[in-house]
This record gives structure tokens, sequence and C-alpha cells, in this order.
């Protein structure tokens, strides 16, 4: 009997055993796989709060130098403006010079001194007469006798 009682008290010793380390290694297991996940996350978010970052700053850095362009644009037009003032000769000139810096006002349309002499397009072949071999034709271009 004591046979029979040790061949099941040692399993049974064994089961116990296996079951109290799996849930030792099972509470301690899942704390380091969620550190590691947790380092990837927090590195992840410290990457993107950088792009961000680096967005915001570039955009901000634009919108300065569009705004300096602006600027810059402005000082141009005011520049023309004094120097149509003080340079053109006549009213007419001023005038005229002073319209084409604002390109809000449309321009009078000027017509040609002199029209095309011709108003036909370029061709992109040879032209043949009514009853001549057209360009394909094997005699084309041939002279006879």
């Amino acid at each position: 009997m004591e046979l029979s009682l040790l061949v099941w008290l040692l399993p049974a010793v064994a089961l116990v055993v296996g079951v109290v380390i799996g849930f030792a290694v099972a509470r301690l297991a899942p704390r380091a796989v969620p550190n590691g996940t947790q380092r990837q996350l927090d590195d992840i978010q410290e990457r993107f709060d950088t792009y961000q970052n680096e967005v915001v700053t570039h955009f901000n850095s634009t919108a300065i130098l569009v705004k300096k362009l602006t600027q810059s644009y402005q000082e141009v037009q005011d520049h023309l403006a004094e120097g149509a003032d003080r340079l053109a000769l006549d009213e007419l000139t001023r005038q005229r010079l002073l319209a084409a810096l604002h390109s809000d006002v449309p321009q009078p349309h000027r017509e040609r001194l002199t029209p095309p002499r011709d108003a036909e397009p370029p061709r992109d072949y040879a032209p043949k007469s009514p009853n001549g071999p057209g360009m394909l034709d094997e005699q084309y271009g041939l002279k006879r006798k």
C-alpha cells in the first residue's frame, strides 16, 4: 500500500509545485513584457512629440519668412511708385507706370502695329498641286524625261 501511496503522492506533489512555479512565473513575466512594450510606446510618443514640435517650428518659420517677403514686396512697390513719380517726364507716362504697378487695374489692350503677313499656320507636310502625286507616291520628286 505504501508503494501505491507513493505512486499517487509523488505526481500530486509535483503537480502542486508546478502550479506554484507556473503561478509565480505568470505573475512576474507580464511585468517584464509590458515594461518593454511601455518603453517602446514611450519612445514612439517622444518621437511623435519631437516631430510635432518640428512641424510647428517649420510653419512658424515659414510664416515669418512669408511676412518678410510681403514686406519686401511692399517696399519694392513703394520704391517703384516713388520712382515713377520722380522720374516720369509727363503725366501720361506717370499714370501708365503707376497703373502697371497695380495689377488690380486692368491694363488697356494694345493693338498690333502691323498685322501678321501670313495668317495661315505652318504646314508639317509638303504641299502638292491638286492633280499631282502625293508625297508618298513612288514618282514624287522624280523628274520625268
